[in-house]
């Protein structure tokens, strides 16, 4: 039987497995390797979160995850095996539009982007449901009331109004709430907490850990931010310019960083108690298409553990214990 015409089954966790993926951007100054031969397995049943700086290709492997990559952007190489469904990167696309909201649920990151502005959030709902057969089009939209009370928000009232008529906020749940109530396996969320303020971003997560524990969820995590990925992964997994730095339990990673850009993304955290200037923000910028043309180490002119063999080449990324991968010369060295 083919992947095309198998009949999946969802009733367990479902993981994805990401091999040689690579992303461009075109521009006119010429390609921006946005991800650069990621191998990544995104464990089922789990919550992933991927951490970096803006500009260091989470976004970009999150859309590519469902091959939705858009134009300048483009996939060059790899695959995203999905268990159950096959490579996203080559079923058809009939398929992939199935796949996507019914096995895999996304959280952009600005809300808008994922809603019609001509059409009440109720009927979007009923939409959803059409376009991928769903027969129970009543029960849907009660299983959409009771996800938005869940999120905190006044169903019947979200379900009756337009986008403009809701706040940045509410647009955000309204979004996590496309992405659960076809009861995706695999959910993304990418930034889907950044337009709530600090109280109503821990309620949210903290309804993601509830309806991951209820339903098996996988889950993964697209943040800049280190104490929500703190809080709420299992893993982590660090980028850096479109390549993977570091990744491992989330503990171990927190507890013993291993890659500069891993320890200094933690020391720019600051802290609740104490003194709030002991934050040190990192030094120097992400990465430009000067320094994706270095042969050495994308994180060289920014390392302050750097040495003089990081400008060799780039350091390959590798299992250093248990679950602990990390790229960086200095590690090896340390072996």
């Amino acid at each position: 039987m083919s992947v095309e015409n198998k009949v999946e089954d969802f009733s367990t966790p479902i993981g994805v497995h990401v091999r040689n993926l690579s992303v461009v951007y075109e521009t006119n100054q010429g390609q921006i390797p946005a991800v650069n031969h990621v191998d990544l397995d995104i464990a089922a049943g789990e919550i992933t979160g991927i951490i970096g700086e803006s500009g260091s290709g989470k976004s970009t492997l999150a859309m590519a995850l469902m091959n939705s990559v858009s134009k300048p952007g483009r996939i060059t190489n790899g695959s995203v095996i999905v268990d159950g469904i096959g490579d996203m990167l080559k079923i058809s696309n009939e398929r992939q539009r199935r796949v996507r909201g019914k096995q895999i649920g996304f959280v952009f990151q600005a809300a808008q982007n994922s809603l019609n502005p001509l059409s009440r959030i109720g009927h979007q709902v009923l939409d959803l449901g059409r376009s991928h057969q769903v027969g129970d089009l009543r029960s849907l939209l009660r299983h959409a009331r009771d996800l938005l009370i869940r999120l905190g928000m006044d169903a019947d009232r979200v379900l009756m109004s337009y986008q403009h008529e809701l706040s940045g906020g509410m647009r955000q749940r309204v979004g996590i709430m496309f992405a659960l109530v076809l009861d995706a396996r695999v959910v993304i969320l990418d930034e889907s907490t950044t337009a709530l303020d600090m109280l109503s971003q821990a309620s949210v997560l903290e309804i993601v850990r509830e309806l991951h524990q209820e339903r098996g969820l996988t889950i993964v995590l697209i943040t800049h931010d280190m104490g929500v990925v703190a809080d709420l992964a299992d893993r982590i997994v660090v980028m850096y310019g479109g390549e993977l730095a570091e990744e491992g339990p989330t503990e171990d990673l927190l507890r013993q960083p291993q890659h500069p850009y891993t320890r200094g993304l933690i020391r720019a955290i600051p802290r609740i108690s104490g003194n709030p200037d002991e934050a040190i923000a990192l030094n120097g910028s992400p990465p430009d298409l000067q320094t994706f043309a270095q042969s050495g180490c994308l994180f060289y002119d920014r390392c302050p553990d750097r040495i003089a063999e990081c400008q060799a080449g780039r350091p390959i990324y590798k299992e250093i214990s248990d679950g602990k991968k990390v790229a960086c010369y200095k590690v090896d060295r340390r072996d």
